[in-house]
């Protein structure tokens, strides 16, 4: 006995495979200009900071006789002359100081008050937490005079330890409410439980639940130490003292007070130096924030 095919049916197959041949060769396309926009993206990135580093290493004469060749030499005195003569040392001591020392404290002091209002529930909890996001949306620069003043009154103006005050304040709001989130979507039968084997509030705090947040807090952390690392606006505004110049001013004067006889070797060395901290920070606490993205998304 013969079987006969049915017209529909294979009409209906040709379709389908049809259809999902121009799918692949759709999804192929995709990924094809993808890759290639990454491609563009990643040159348009890196290759200025290759260059950096690559003119670092030249002399003044090579770089401006020839700006895109490989220097004919490793010029090590240009570091040299970054480090201490243009005072990036100082500098750089001054900005590991002043960005260190409001990291430990405002990740300390953001990480209490965002579990204290994400977990307990009293008077002005809210208040507060809108006061938060008030001050994240609030511009830095209507702030500078009133700042100005504060630091006046107190004795701190043109002091590191006024700059790294002001730091604190600057970072607080955004790391409260980015913490905020993380420690309220923890749950409350993990902390009940600390309680039930005799751990106190402070216990439980840094002991459980810290802990359990530590992608999100290593997140805010590596997002502060950017944003504090890079800030060139307050520190302009209330440290004005040449002594207590954190990299973001020395790097401003080194590059104008010479104008035209300026070292230039020693300018990109100095931009090296300033850089390579960022860069050495993100790669070793990558995978913390990439892990914090990722368990945000499948919140």
């Amino acid at each position: 006995m013969n079987t006969v095919t049915s017209p529909v049916g294979s009409a209906s197959e040709e379709s389908t495979e049809l259809r999902q041949q121009t799918t692949s060769s759709g999804e192929k396309a995709f990924l094809g200009i993808t890759h290639a926009v990454l491609v563009l993206w990643s040159v348009i990135v890196i290759g200025p900071m290759l260059w950096t580093l690559v003119t670092s290493f030249k002399t003044t004469r090579e770089i401006f006789s020839s700006p895109f060749s490989l220097p004919q030499g490793l010029h090590l005195q240009n570091y040299v002359n970054a480090w201490t003569t243009a005072g990036i040392g100082n500098y750089f001591f001054n900005t590991v100081l002043v960005v260190g020392s409001a990291l430990v404290i405002v990740m300390v002091l953001g990480s209490m008050c965002a579990y204290g209002l994400a977990r307990f529930q009293f008077p002005g909890s809210k208040v507060i937490y809108y006061l938060m996001l008030a001050g994240l949306t609030f511009p830095i620069f209507l702030a500078i005079v009133p700042l100005f003043f504060t630091l006046k009154n107190l004795g701190l103006l043109n002091t590191l330890p006024g700059l790294t005050l002001t730091y604190v304040a600057f970072a607080l709001p955004f790391t409260v409410f980015f913490l905020f989130a993380f420690f309220k979507a923890l749950p409350y039968e993990i902390s009940e439980a600390a309680y039930l084997d005799g751990a106190g509030e402070w216990a439980t705090f840094f002991l459980v639940m810290l802990p359990m947040a530590r992608n999100g807090f290593a997140s805010v952390a590596i997002f502060n130490f950017l944003g504090l690392w890079n800030q060139f606006l307050i520190p302009v505004a209330i440290n004005t003292n040449v002594d207590n110049y954190v990299l973001s001013q020395g790097m401003a004067a080194f590059a104008s007070q010479a104008g035209y006889a300026v070292d230039f070797g020693a300018l990109f060395a100095a931009v090296v130096i300033t850089v390579t901290p960022v860069l050495v920070v993100y790669i070793i606490f990558q995978r913390q924030l990439q892990g914090s993205v990722s368990q945000g998304t499948m919140k």
